[in-house]
């Protein structure tokens, strides 16, 4: 398996104690994702969306082998890895589905980013309501857990 990385994203956020656990979170934070030269071309007809997800590589998450049973940010209680969006898991993939304010040339600029600054970029795909939302669907583990944490706390920083 080949992975390009595209571009890089950056961010206010330095570590992932004090970073909105979710993109829905991020409270309006602004970041810029820079597509390299190469892959710019594919930016093309992008701006007509308000939403596009970002496909990034968790290069700072902690990751023993192991590891498959994880406490996720928005609960203290172990869970199965695939049954979380933590950053700790086989493959180190993340998604965010951030909106798009702007791009100039190579760069867009975005809100509602939880991602860490210099975070690698694999992809972006845009946000298509018709196929992305599903509002009535059940949420797992999720649906008994109190709004609460915001806020990443480091349980998933490499040591």
């Amino acid at each position: 398996m080949i992975l390009n990385i595209i571009g890089i994203i950056h961010t206010p956020f330095q570590r992932s104690s004090g970073a909105p656990v979710q993109a829905s979170l991020a409270g309006g934070a602004e970041g810029t994702v820079e597509v390299y030269e190469p892959f710019s071309a594919g930016l093309r007809d992008l701006d007509g969306f308000a939403r596009i997800w970002l496909l990034y590589w968790f290069d700072r998450a902690a990751l023993p082998p192991e590891s498959l049973i994880v406490a996720p940010y928005l609960d203290h209680q172990a869970r199965g890895v695939f049954s979380t969006r933590a950053p700790s898991r086989p493959n180190r993939i993340g998604l965010s589905p951030v909106q798009l304010v702007a791009i100039e040339r190579n760069i867009l600029r975005v809100r509602d980013i939880d991602v860490l600054d210099g975070t690698p970029l694999l992809d972006i795909k845009p946000y298509v309501p018709r196929f992305d939302s599903f509002p009535n669907s059940r949420a797992g583990w999720l649906e008994s857990v109190a709004s609460g944490q915001i806020l990443a706390d480091d349980r998933f920083e490499q040591k």
